[in-house]
């Protein structure tokens, strides 16, 4: 089973700039997508399903903001919009998908980047989620979460640990939420398959970041550790430029 996590940067964008020629030449079973940006009736999905795909929407009330959405070969069992508390699903941050007896999350963590006020909210984020995903557990407990985290964990995961070290995204308080994550029952599959392989999946749009590869790895595929030993690769599709992310690429054994 081959899945792609990819912060878009907005769907309008990203088709303009070749996605679904991309989507087409590749052979991917389940595409998460974040940062959509978009409403229902802004553009044209059905190329996706000219293409094999079943498409699950999760817009943010706001338009032009946030919004998740899955491509899936494999028709799920059933999908929920939202974790049930308002101020993340007003957002369009989470979508679920169950496929047997295993269930997918794509998410799009908030930034804090732009003030305290949402830092303040992606911290609160960070613990509901946790706590919600922890009782989710009890009900499925094998899960794949994927998204857009909006943290680099370690100094691995960041071109400029020194210097980002008081940087949202990089504070010591949410790496050390990703530590007590991947330490409670979930494995970072491209760490875990590529332990001392530096690779970046977002670049700023400033200073040529990304010509220059002065990155930040913030997007993941956390897979709960009993379906570890599926894990088979993990990538950066770091040569494809339809956002300021690139996609991630996770191969699991069947």
């Amino acid at each position: 089973m081959k899945i792609i996590t990819y912060n878009l940067n907005g769907i309008r964008s990203a088709l303009s700039k070749g996605f679904t020629d991309w989507v087409r030449a590749n052979d991917f079973d389940i595409i998460c997508l974040q940062e959509t940006k978009a409403q229902a009736g802004q553009f044209d999905p059905t190329e996706f399903e000219e293409l094999g795909y079943h498409h699950y929407w999760f817009d943010a009330e706001k338009k032009g903001y946030s919004g998740v959405a899955v491509l899936t070969r494999i028709k799920p069992d059933q999908v929920i919009k939202g974790c049930g508390i308002e101020s993340y699903d007003r957002e369009g941050r989470i979508i679920r998908l169950d496929f047997g007896d295993w269930t997918l999350l794509n998410c799009y963590f908030p930034s804090g980047s732009s003030g305290e006020d949402r830092q303040a909210f992606k911290m609160v984020f960070l613990d509901d989620f946790y706590n919600w995903v922890e009782a989710l557990k009890k009900e499925r407990p094998k899960l794949i979460i994927v998204g857009d985290y909006n943290i680099a964990h370690t100094e691995k995961d960041i071109h400029d640990p020194v210097g980002n070290k008081k940087s949202s995204g990089f504070l010591p308080e949410e790496r050390a939420w990703m530590t007590k994550w991947f330490s409670n029952g979930f494995t970072d599959a491209y760490r875990y398959l590529n332990p001392d392989k530096i690779e970046y999946s977002w670049w700023s749009f400033r200073f040529n970041a990304r010509a220059n590869n002065k990155g930040w790895r913030i997007d993941y595929l956390s897979v709960s550790d009993n379906l570890r030993d599926r894990l088979r690769i993990s990538d950066h599709k770091m040569s494809v430029v339809h956002s300021d992310h690139c996609a991630v690429f996770l191969e699991l054994a069947d």
